[in-house]
């Protein structure tokens, strides 16, 4: 019986070698967390190892699909439920100029696939965030169709629904990202060097104390969202306003002397994660600080994330 189970596991931990940065892309999405996407992968393999679900012969990764969105939706109506202290971002998780996050530098051995969305676009904060109005299945489904180039019939074995399910529920989640799609917020080369350019002088008028020439750099509509995860002091509505958002951001430039500062791209943009040797009272010791343009290079969002669970998986 010994001999058997071991087959079992070396079978289980060849299929993780193989299948975990597929899946562990997938959770990523769905749940905007890096340690939830860990953790939901770890239970998927788990569950694998206690209940092997497949006869010899058929492809497990149906399988571990099917297991890992199952816990991924439990996980968001679960966090739906609680009451988020102040707003909610996506953890941050490093990425090149073109290519997917570190955890899954390609899929299946393709940088890129022909959905309408490609992989470095749907970790960007812009779409990450756009999810949020979709109900779980909704968030499953069009990531499935309009990511992961899963047509209907697999789409429906997945989440258990009817294929005529899977097209009404994906027709009601395009309709609810038009307000993403209208500004097709892209990380293009474009947008990248634009926001590049931003971000430089908003960390030297930042350095400065120079609210004007902070001030000049937003946007009209420039909205600043900060989250501590009610462990660090952190705003605790979206900051709105040139005047406001340029106030907020020299104050907190100012927390004293040793800080440390690392330029990097963080979901296809972008940014910088500070480090804050001795920080006071309720103040985060690491803060990642990255942005959206607009198309004439105003700074039009900032987003800046200090809960420690959000940043688990920069260096």
């Amino acid at each position: 019986m010994t001999g058997v189970t071991g087959v079992a596991h070396a079978s289980v931990a060849a299929d993780y070698e193989e299948h975990r940065r597929f899946l562990w892309a997938l959770c990523y999405r769905m749940l905007g967390s890096a340690a939830d996407a860990e953790d939901v992968v770890q239970d998927t393999f788990v569950k694998a190892m206690e209940r092997p679900a497949r006869r010899t012969g058929d492809p497990i990764r149906p399988w571990l699909v099917k297991v890992a969105l199952n816990r991924s939706r439990d996980l968001l109506r679960m966090r739906r439920r609680r009451e988020y202290v102040g707003p909610w971002l996506p953890s941050p998780v490093e990425t090149g100029d073109d290519s997917p996050p570190a955890h899954e530098p390609a899929i299946d051995g393709v940088a890129a696939l022909e959905g309408r969305y490609d992989l470095l676009e749907s970790v960007s904060f812009a779409f990450l965030l756009a999810l949020e109005v979709l109900t779980p299945t909704q968030r499953a489904v069009l990531l499935l169709r309009d990511v992961f180039d899963y047509s209907v019939r697999e789409t429906a074995d997945a989440l258990d629904l009817s294929e005529a399910n899977v097209k009404t529920t994906h027709h009601r989640a395009r309709g609810a990202m038009q307000a993403y799609d209208g500004p097709l917020r892209r990380p293009s080369d474009g947008a990248q060097q634009s926001a590049r350019t931003a971000l430089a002088a908003f960390l030297e008028r930042l350095q400065q104390h120079d609210v004007r020439g902070v001030e000049a750099l937003l946007a009209g509509d420039v909205r600043a969202l900060t989250d501590g995860g009610g462990e660090y002091r952190s705003a605790l509505l979206p900051i709105v306003g040139r005047d406001k958002v340029a106030r907020f951001f020299v104050a907190v430039a100012a927390v004293g002397p040793g800080i440390r500062a690392r330029m990097t791209m963080l979901n296809g943009m972008p940014a910088v994660i500070v480090d804050v040797p001795s920080p006071g009272d309720r103040l985060a010791p690491r803060v990642a600080l990255t942005l959206d343009v607009d198309r004439d290079g105003g700074i039009s969002r900032v987003y800046a994330v200090s809960a420690t669970r959000k940043l688990t998986a920069l260096r």
